[in-house]
């Protein structure tokens, strides 16, 4: 009698084993481990100085691994370019938006289109960020520089979308927004996790991104202190002590 064969398992999205960043004598991670997988939200908060942008800077190649492994779809990204990262499939959306203000909102939407890995869609991907952000639609021949912070945002998160990732980083989106737009960030990324695009979250919102995300890694001094499921999102005192400690 036949055996049946192993079953077959899809590499994660995207996975980070034992990283390990420096800047000069200061360890900003010390053996990082998480993973995401297809189609997840997944969280990452902590106090000030924690490793939190250290890690989405590292994945991005924008700041050297000293040591450790990140891998896109089971494909290893150390010392790739930034340039060659974004377009195997990831996008960045920077704390701080980084938007062109002297451009037009529809000009810095379409820089995104230069992290596409194919030439065809671009439309298509356009038209869908104006269905998930009809300000973009309406505003599209104004100036970014005259757009509100959370219209700002929107067009950051626009513009990374564009490029059709796989998985997308999001550095402190609601950072400085009114709650009215912080929730139209937290409903597209809801819909963004729809379309099937993985998502690593940095949130100052600690509780709010436990509650939202499939699963949130606290990290604390560039080490994961707790991974918490939303379930967890009531025990504010085992948040506030890893905090701390």
């Amino acid at each position: 009698m036949m055996s049946e064969a192993p079953a077959q398992t899809s590499a994660p999205a995207l996975a980070v084993d034992g990283l390990v960043v420096r800047y000069g004598g200061v360890t900003a991670l010390r053996g990082l481990d998480l993973e995401l997988g297809a189609g997840e939200i997944v969280g990452l908060i902590g106090p000030n100085g924690a490793g939190k942008s250290t890690t989405l800077h590292a994945i991005m190649g924008a700041v050297p691994a000293h040591a450790g492994e990140i891998r896109l779809a089971g494909k290893s990204l150390r010392g790739r370019a930034p340039e060659a990262i974004a377009r195997s499939g990831i996008a960045l959306v920077p704390e701080g938006r980084r938007i062109f203000a002297e451009l037009t909102v529809d000009e810095n939407l379409r820089l995104g289109l230069s992290g596409r890995r194919t030439r065809d869609g671009g439309e298509e991907a356009v038209e869908r960020v104006h269905e998930m952000f009809p300000i973009l639609r309406d505003f599209r021949r104004r100036h970014a520089g005259t757009l509100s912070g959370g219209q700002q945002q929107q067009l950051a998160i626009g513009r990374a979308l564009v490029a059709a990732p796989d998985v997308l980083l999001l550095d402190e989106p609601s950072l400085g927004l009114a709650p009215k737009i912080v929730d139209v960030v937290f409903d597209a990324l809801g819909e963004i996790r729809r379309r099937g695009i993985s998502v690593l979250l940095v949130e100052q919102r600690a509780q709010r991104t436990v509650a939202f995300a499939d699963r949130t890694y606290l990290l604390a001094n560039g080490e994961v202190r707790l991974t918490l499921t939303p379930a967890d999102a009531g025990d504010t005192d085992a948040m506030v002590h890893a905090y701390l400690s």
